[in-house]
């Protein structure tokens, strides 16, 4: 298991079971491909799976619906090795109410006229600035 304090500063900050299932997605993956960006992707993938980002750190998907969060974290094989647009751990899949309420946690302005990509955009904007935020204390 990867040490606490190797953990990305977001999974710092969140709960132990999203460190465990990033943390054993990310050992595994280092021996199958080697330590690296591979490794750290395929770790988030499978994080995104049961948790989206929220401000500066992880929380479990409500509703039980688990699942990838964007189309990225939904291909395979070669087609994920190709990159691509993720939603920065936002689960671009959910409800427009679910992301209206995450909207509202945050504090995002004019959140009841946007559309889901803006709420999507709007929330990972807001998440990349809490973290920013939390990285300076």
């Amino acid at each position: 298991m990867v040490a606490k304090k190797d953990l990305p500063s977001t999974l710092q900050r969140s709960p132990e079971k999203a460190q465990e299932t990033w943390g054993k997605t990310h050992d595994s993956a280092v021996e199958q491909y080697g330590e690296g960006e591979r490794a750290h992707r395929t770790a988030f993938s499978s994080l995104k799976h049961s948790f989206e980002k929220v401000g500066d750190h992880w929380e479990p998907k409500e509703d039980g619906k688990k699942g990838p969060s964007d189309e990225q974290a939904a291909r395979t094989g070669a087609a994920a090795r190709r990159g691509g647009k993720t939603a920065g751990g936002v689960d671009a899949n959910a409800s427009v109410s679910h992301l209206r309420a995450r909207a509202k946690e945050l504090d995002i302005p004019g959140r009841s006229r946007m559309t889901k990509q803006e709420l999507v955009d709007a929330l990972q904007k807001a998440s990349r600035r809490e973290t920013a935020r939390a990285r300076k204390k």
